[in-house]
């Protein structure tokens, strides 16, 4: 399936996966996507080092949104920025802000509140799909938030929950709840995972798909396989290949034939991790969609590159 008919008419896409699965190169090639439909994008990461500056060949990220591309914007989010912003949400004056979050026990006590933080930074990055501009339309038509790894986003996607489930009446409970009314509306909301075609991303994606979908009752949009060789042997090949054998390089082409081994090797492990993927993903009642990002032997760094995955996507 095409991903943009995947996500389409999403406002809200949280990104993740296993940790150097390139969760920040496939939010840069989407925003590429989504914005040349001429939707006004916000990448937002959180505590992250700044790869969309390079990758999108614009300005530096950080904690104040700046434009890196046409319609592509983009922000760094400090969970300590965040709260402060959240603070001064809930008590409108600075002087007031000061005296409550600026005090030293205060600000010891949130830094022992389990979630807390994790729930500003989501909350800063849910709460820009609620700005408007002077013409009543959307500040931004999508926010993606390039998610930490698998089990910290876990936690940050449990914060919202446990605080409608827990907190008592009052701000902080009505800005959860928009938030997971908006997180768990699959028309305006999912998460994207993003996964490489190898043995443990593949186990881990399956563990994040049960928890997302039995546990918190969140929406999948999309699987983005990241990292795809081409296959160079057919499966008759990749037998002959991997068959026992003597490559001591005591005969002539011992090394060229073992380059061919360790390309069917890898070709091997990539199929079955793939049919894995095909079968588990898509048997399901709630089958995901998948989308396939080819490997590139030079590696992601540049705004050509990335803009070669964005046009893979559509």
């Amino acid at each position: 399936m095409n991903v943009s008919k995947a996500i389409e008419g999403r406002r809200f896409l949280f990104l993740t996966g296993k940790g150097g699965v390139g969760k920040t190169t496939t939010t840069a090639a989407l925003a590429l996507v989504l914005a040349s439909q001429g939707k006004r994008v916000l990448c937002a990461t959180c505590q992250a080092k700044d790869r969309l500056s390079t990758l999108l060949e614009g300005p530096p990220v950080g904690e104040e949104i700046v434009q890196l591309r046409p319609n592509i914007m983009a922000v760094n989010i400090h969970p300590e920025a965040a709260l402060r912003e959240y603070g001064l949400m809930v008590l409108r004056l600075e002087v007031l802000y000061k005296a409550v979050f600026e005090n030293r026990l205060v600000a010891s006590f949130f830094r022992a509140t389990p979630g807390l933080f994790e729930w500003a930074m989501l909350g800063k990055a849910w709460y820009h799909t609620t700005e408007r501009r002077q013409d009543g339309q959307p500040r931004f038509d999508v926010v993606l938030f390039d998610a930490p790894s698998t089990g910290h986003a876990l936690d940050m996607l449990r914060g919202p929950k446990v605080i409608v489930d827990m907190a008592p009446p009052g701000l902080l409970h009505r800005e959860a709840m928009k938030a997971w009314s908006m997180f768990t509306d699959p028309t305006q909301a999912g998460v994207v995972l993003v996964t490489l075609p190898e043995e443990m991303p593949v186990t881990e994606t399956f563990e994040l798909y049960e928890a997302l979908d039995k546990e918190l009752g969140l929406p999948v949009a999309q699987l983005i396989v990241n990292g795809v060789i081409p296959p160079m042997f057919s499966a008759s090949e990749r037998e002959a290949l991997l068959a026992p054998r003597d490559l001591s390089g005591t005969c002539l082409g011992d090394e060229a034939l073992a380059a061919g081994v360790r390309r069917a090797r890898r070709e091997l492990v990539q199929h079955e991790a793939l049919v894995r993927l095909r079968e588990g993903m898509g048997a399901s009642d709630k089958s995901v969609p998948l989308a396939y990002l080819p490997h590139r032997f030079e590696g992601v760094n540049t705004f050509e590159s990335v803009s070669e995955l964005a046009m893979r996507l559509t």
